[in-house]
């Protein structure tokens, strides 16, 4: 069975006009939820945890609203609920090593958050947190990132570790502008414009390959839905099944597993969370069809 780590105090802020909505996950829980699928409620990580990570002065600008950047806006609040989104990677993850499948859906996202600064709708960088703090019980860990937007927190934060691999398949160009190259144990993969999802499988075989000879102990995955065709800020074209087939070749590494919700903007994110959910499920029974 699948767990789903979900709160709906993620819901409590939102920025008129802004992509990154209440709505996006509110409506994903509610029509999974419809489907049957376990949920648990996550803690909200601690300071120690977001240390991790993140430099104290960042923490620091988070938790008293003294940061600036036009993307992320700061709301009253917003240092607790980034804490719970963290939370919900690090419960997820715990899940995974304890050889369940969980999915974190929770916002804000995180993986645009560099080690000092917040950005791209991110406070904290929840799967950077979450893997930092399993490499005390793994020793090695693989980033899959399949948003549309390149990591360009998670690379910033884990560039030359080399207990951790991040590979990253991302239009380019796009926001942030990053992960045009390969660098140490960060692999990109950049796709043009209008990518379709028989090419998107070719280069994810190929990103995978390189995962497969790293052979990680745990797959953390940075689950963005911003590829889907009808997403209304890029310009990726994956059908909604795309996504059951993304998951799984990515459960067939044969390794725990664990995924963190990234971005993903249209009225069909529900939609392509469940395909993702079904294509890492062991046996079709595990979800409602």
């Amino acid at each position: 069975m699948i767990t789903i780590v979900f709160s709906e105090k993620c819901l409590s802020y939102r920025e008129p006009g802004h992509p990154e909505t209440p709505e996006r996950v509110e409506k994903s829980y509610i029509f999974l939820k419809d489907k049957g699928f376990e949920f648990i409620e996550p803690e909200p990580c601690s300071e120690e945890d977001l240390l991790l990570a993140h430099s104290r002065q960042m923490v620091e600008g988070v938790q008293n609203n003294s940061f600036f950047d036009t993307d992320t806006p700061g709301f009253p609040g917003i240092f607790e609920i980034a804490k719970l989104s963290a939370g919900g990677a690090i419960k997820a993850c715990e899940l995974a090593l304890k050889n369940k499948i969980s999915f974190s859906l929770l916002r804000p996202p995180g993986h645009h958050a560099t080690k000092n600064n917040v950005g791209g709708f991110c406070y904290f960088n929840n799967i950077a947190i979450a893997v930092k703090k399993a490499l005390g019980q793994v020793e090695t860990v693989a980033i899959i990132d399949i948003d549309c937007h390149h990591g360009n927190g998670t690379e910033d934060i884990f560039l030359g570790e080399k207990q951790v691999l991040y590979v990253s398949l991302h239009q380019s160009p796009l926001y942030p502008g990053t992960g045009l190259s390969s660098h140490k144990n960060c692999l990109n993969f950049p796709l043009l414009a209008g990518t379709g999802e028989k090419e998107y499988l070719k280069v994810l075989n190929d990103a995978l390959t390189e995962v497969k000879k790293f052979n990680p102990m745990l797959i953390a995955v940075s689950a963005g839905f911003d590829t889907y065709k009808l997403d209304p800020i890029t310009d990726i074209g994956l059908e909604t099944t795309s996504y059951r087939k993304i998951a799984r070749e990515i459960k067939n590494l044969g390794k725990p597993v664990f995924s963190v919700l990234e971005g993903g903007y249209s009225e069909d994110l529900p939609q392509c969370i469940y395909e993702y959910l079904k294509g890492l499920s062991l046996f079709t029974d595990e979800v409602v069809e």
